[in-house]
């Protein structure tokens, strides 16, 4: 991207959606305007775990005034992203696909170990360069992460299912504030959080921050009463517990620093904050500045270079870890870019980066078991964890993998995406070809489109020369009849 070039994240939490624009200069992101709105998505889910139409309604609201700001804004410019609640949320497809038409711009839903490995980017790059160990701990509505890294290296990255929404409604459901309240609160939080003792142990960090609205709301209260700004200490913590004792309600507590919007949702996030100081043996916190929404930005900027696209490195992990052939993989990744350079003109780089990764994890799923790898391959992906990646993103890939053999029709709900198509057919076609296990002869095939309509054609000779390769053409052709698509193979 050039400098001065703007670049946008869209944060849609829990409790808030926000907006960060911020300006490239030089390499580092400058804050040119930043948006919150106060959603309560967290708070819109029913017993069934389903986004109430009035949660759905308000976020698409939140989005509509976003989508006016970021008119203009290219698609290699924005990225929104969601987080535990959508994680969630049972009907989020229908959320999310209005939500997409309304913004103007995908939103993808992230993992908890992604989140967490953004949030610690956003963190790292807003403070000094330095060789401590850092604890970062962002308590959001629905979940908290808590991350342990050096400069801007995320080493042990987690997600938990505990926030200050769901903690506010779950044990102050009438904001109440009383000692058995706040009692069991922090004790069902450490029972969540417990496992995290043996990762983050004390001797395992140098420092501790938090980010995001729980700690920073707290911190600002803290300042306001005379507490070293920036910082939180175990028994101002415990100070502010006693307030709000002693106000013994939300709506009754009136405290400088604290804003309203923060009111309803403070019991449940220093509970969480408590319970996370005496779990952790924290003695003092720092408050970090960067967030999720930086980390969002500079993830941006490492996605338009390929060289440090952290996706690259996660999927030959992946390969690694599930022992795929490593030269067939190339070899088929090759065949597919190949021909999809033929159809696709000019080149999308980053449709043809993620084609690529999935001819590269197309045999993932043999580490199961040979039959049906195909179908083992889609689940690993849509079960792993997978640094840089959303799960809307594991899942594309995973489709890929999962048609690269058999019936094209179990694929009919994405055969609707021309892009998508176009992968997946190149992605089919380079399998057949290096079905010997070496690398095909392309030079006399030519692969084009017109309309819904493929066609492939091939050499005399060729097809002489290569009598299976061309039968697997002509089985191909036929896998694609009873679809809105066609293949057609023909000699020239």
């Amino acid at each position: 991207m050039q400098n001065g070039t703007l670049i946008a994240a869209v944060d849609l939490g829990s409790n808030s959606f926000r907006l960060e624009i911020g300006r490239l200069v030089h390499g580092q992101i400058q804050r040119s305007e930043y948006l919150k709105e106060t959603v309560r998505q967290g708070s819109g889910l029913d017993e069934e775990r389903r986004l109430t139409p009035e949660a759905m309604q308000r976020g698409w609201d939140c989005l509509a005034r976003f989508a006016e700001r970021l008119a203009g804004f290219s698609a290699t410019q924005v990225r929104a992203v969601a987080t535990q609640t959508l994680r969630e949320a049972r009907n989020r497809d229908d959320f999310i696909k209005r939500a997409n038409d309304i913004l103007g711009f995908p939103i993808d839903v992230i993992s908890g170990p992604e989140e967490a490995r953004l949030i610690y980017q956003g963190v790292a790059r807003l403070l000094p360069q330095s060789d401590e160990r850092r604890l970062v701990v962002d308590i959001g509505g629905r979940s908290t992460e808590l991350i342990l890294g050096q400069q801007y290296h995320a080493n042990v990255v987690a997600s938990y299912r505990v926030g200050s929404v769901a903690w506010s409604m779950k044990y102050f459901p009438q904001g109440q504030f009383t000692q058995q309240a706040f009692m069991t609160a922090e004790i069902a939080a450490k029972a969540v959080l417990d496992e995290a003792l043996d990762s983050y142990r004390r001797d395992s960090w140098d420092v501790a921050y938090g980010s995001s609205g729980t700690v920073g709301a707290v911190a600002d209260v803290l300042a306001a009463a005379g507490e070293p700004a920036g910082r939180i200490s175990r028994s101002a913590l415990g100070w502010l517990q006693e307030r709000l004792l002693r106000a013994q309600s939300a709506d009754r507590v009136r405290m400088e620093g604290l804003k309203d919007e923060r009111r309803a949702v403070i019991g449940g996030g220093v509970s969480v904050l408590t319970a996370i100081f005496d779990l952790l043996g924290i003695d003092e916190m720092q408050v970090a500045q960067g967030a999720l929404r930086q980390g969002v930005l500079y993830d941006l900027l490492d996605r338009e270079q390929a060289h440090t696209d952290l996706r690259a490195s996660t999927v030959l992990a992946l390969s690694e870890r599930f022992q795929v052939d490593a030269a067939q993989a190339e070899r088929v990744r090759e065949a597919a870019l190949t021909l999809y350079q033929q159809i696709e003109d000019p080149v999308e780089e980053r449709a043809e980066r993620k084609l690529g990764w999935a001819a590269q994890l197309h045999e993932i799923g043999q580490q199961i078991a040979h039959s049906d790898y195909h179908r083992h391959g889609a689940y690993i992906l849509d079960n792993t964890d997978a640094p840089g990646f959303s799960l809307p993103e594991l899942h594309r890939l995973g489709q890929l993998i999962l048609g690269h053999r058999g019936k094209v029709r179990k694929l009919e709900a994405d055969l609707g995406d021309e892009d998508f198509v176009r992968q997946l057919l190149c992605l089919r076609l380079a399998v057949a070809l290096c079905h010997a296990r070496r690398s095909p002869d392309l030079a006399s095939l030519k692969l084009s489109q017109t309309g819904a309509q493929f066609s492939l054609s091939a050499s005399a000779a060729w097809c002489q020369q290569f009598p299976q390769s061309a039968h697997l053409m002509r089985e191909e052709a036929l896998a694609w009849q009873k679809t809105p698509w066609s293949l057609l193979f023909q000699q020239r």
